[in-house]
């Protein structure tokens, strides 16, 4: 028996990629800049630098610098994007977000004085006017996460969590999935989510404490259940998380995929590294592609059952030895409330993805299911 091959993510060049200004400093005495691409770096104590450094089709995103020198720059055929006053975010951005920069301002101004909720509320009025350099803006910087997660994910065995937003801290159901991320974890998974409450909130809490004993996880739960929905005050909800995370500090990774478009729908804190995108399909897409060590579907709705066939799709046209695996979770559910099962196992009759497929009970049986699943005779 021997482990299937994993797809590996499309080849970027990250090396023509500066987004600090220690990069940029050892760039502009080592290399120079010609051909390089700036992004979010603050260049205005850097003017003597410009001036004599060459910066022949180099590309400059976001970079505030002097006005001559920005001149400079452009006449020796550099291409200048300033950066755009007055966005709750940066378009131009070099890294994916972390739950610190998200919630800024949370405990002292509560969440609509965040910038995810800026960011949100700046969402719904530029695509209510169909503004189409806001819409450009938006595009960009989903280009620029996506850019930022395949940089992260570099050499990750990924397993994705799917399940509905609505399951509730405190029910037996959040403590299931919350286990299940940190089971994965330890066994050296990098766990990805959907990013917002719920089951994915669970598993990432999971995963955050995958490296603490066990006895965390169940004071975190406990904790956490005192705030058991993001209804009726996102803040509350919030704060819950971020006093887990202040009373144990450096837990584990995991990367949350959330996104603008379910504006009620807040990120959860726990995901170490949030790629949030303003358009939802790109997010969906983004995860499921990226979850190469297989995809784990908890109890949940429509949300859910649209994952499962975008999921199912792909794999029903990759090449026999790239389905990736799927284990659905809770028999009744999805063999009697939404009988997704029998048309799943339908569709992969006769297919390579037959043999990548599995239903289980419980949360408990997913690890073996996903190791069996990875195995090909």
């Amino acid at each position: 028996m021997q482990p299937t091959s994993e797809p590996s993510a499309p080849r970027r060049d990250h090396d023509r990629e500066i987004d600090s200004l220690e990069e940029f400093d050892r760039s502009a005495v080592s290399g120079g800049l010609a051909g390089r691409r700036i992004r979010s770096v603050d260049l205005t104590d850097r003017t003597f630098a410009l001036l004599g450094t060459d910066t022949a089709d180099a590309v400059f995103l976001g970079c505030a610098m002097e006005a001559d020198a920005a001149a400079k720059v452009r006449a020796g055929g550099a291409l200048v994007f300033p950066p755009i006053p007055g966005l709750p975010f940066d378009p131009y951005r070099g890294s994916l977000y972390g739950p610190d920069e998200l919630f800024d301002g949370l405990a002292d101004a509560g969440y609509e004085a965040t910038p995810d909720a800026r960011a949100f509320h700046w969402y719904q009025e530029t695509r209510a006017n169909g503004d189409v350099f806001a819409s450009m803006l938006r595009s960009i910087h989903d280009d620029a996460v996506s850019d930022a997660l395949d940089e992260h994910l570099a050499g990750a065995r990924v397993v994705g969590i799917m399940g509905g937003h609505a399951l509730e801290r405190g029910s037996a159901a959040y403590a299931g999935a919350a286990r299940l991320g940190r089971s994965l974890a330890r066994t050296g998974l990098t766990v990805a989510t959907g990013g917002g409450p719920g089951a994915m909130e669970a598993a990432n809490l999971g995963a955050y404490a995958a490296p603490f004993e066990d006895t965390m996880l169940d004071s975190a739960l406990e904790l956490l259940a005192k705030a058991s929905h993001f209804t009726p005050s996102v803040t509350d909800w919030a704060r819950a998380a971020f006093d887990v995370r202040r009373s144990r500090p450096g837990g584990g990774t995991s990367v949350g995929i959330p996104t603008w478009f379910y504006g009620h729908e807040p990120p959860n804190a726990f995901a170490t590294h949030i790629a949030k995108y303003f358009v939802n399909a790109v997010r969906e897409d983004g995860l499921l592609a990226r979850s190469h060590a297989g995809v784990v579907f908890l109890p949940g709705a429509a949300g859910t059952v649209q994952e499962i066939f975008d999921n199912a799709t792909a794999n029903y046209y990759r090449s026999p030895d790239e389905p990736a695996p799927m284990v659905l979770v809770n028999r009744a559910h999805w063999t009697e409330r939404l009988p997704t099962w029998p048309l799943l196992r339908s569709l992969a009759a006769g297919r390579p993805m037959a043999d990548r497929i599995a239903l289980v009970d419980s949360v408990t049986d997913v690890p073996e299911a996903l190791a069996r699943l990875t195995a090909t005779s």
